[in-house]
């Protein structure tokens, strides 16, 4: 072996080693910049049901985050963009409330008919949720779904959505303590960036690998 070809393996080595790790960042920074950009859609074209995604509720009443996307949600069932609305979200132990119904018994307080609001109280995980509901959905033969959630988790959960066989959009909420500040902005922009990329790779939601979520707010 010449002393040439050492060096050659080095080289090879050190420029196969910064294309996989120029590749990572743009697949990153990419996905990044979607999850930015699709935070600040707001999609209000008329469809099926309004789904809004389930965050913490104690006894019965729900959390600043939860009351800010049922707000929304609400705000959307007044402008006519669907006919009714999907509340998801199960419990945690103890709980005599599921996130679902919590949701169903703020609505119906604020003015929504009790029969324009339907309550999928399973799933712990943003994935679960949304499955349970895609079930709901198309078992009434409905296909098309505006979600609600917090402008950071939009692009996953349309993504999910999407794979459980739904026509899916975003009109996230603006208001509510997620999008208060700019360093909590930051924060849930590159947790939803990881989450993305893992449920893309495994199809399975960020909480299998420990991921800190949306504290108190989403799953």
């Amino acid at each position: 072996m010449s002393h040439d070809e050492p060096r050659s393996v080095r080289r090879f080595l050190g420029r196969l080693f910064l294309g996989v790790f120029l590749v990572g960042a743009l697949v990153v920074g990419g996905t990044g910049f979607r999850v930015w950009q699709v935070a600040r859609d707001d999609d209000r074209t008329a469809a099926d049901v309004v789904l809004v995604l389930g965050a913490a509720q104690y006894a019965g009443t729900p959390s600043k985050v939860l009351e800010a996307r049922l707000r929304h949600a609400k705000d959307l069932y007044d402008q006519g963009v669907a006919p009714y609305i999907l509340t998801t979200g199960g419990n945690q132990p103890g709980d005599t409330y599921t996130e679902a119904t919590a949701g169903v018994r703020w609505l119906t307080e604020h003015g929504v008919p009790e029969d324009h609001v339907i309550p999928v109280g399973e799933g712990n995980d943003t994935l679960g949720s949304i499955e349970a509901a895609a079930e709901e959905i198309r078992g009434r033969g409905w296909r098309s779904v505006v979600i609600v959630s917090d402008p950071w988790h939009s692009l996953r959960a349309r993504t999910m959505a999407a794979d459980a066989g739904l026509d899916a959009w975003t009109s996230p909420t603006h208001s509510g303590p997620i999008v208060q500040t700019r360093q909590t902005q930051i924060r849930y922009i590159l947790y939803e960036t990881a989450a993305l990329l893992y449920y893309r790779a495994m199809k399975a939601p960020a909480d299998n690998i420990g991921v800190p979520g949306n504290v108190g707010a989403d799953k």
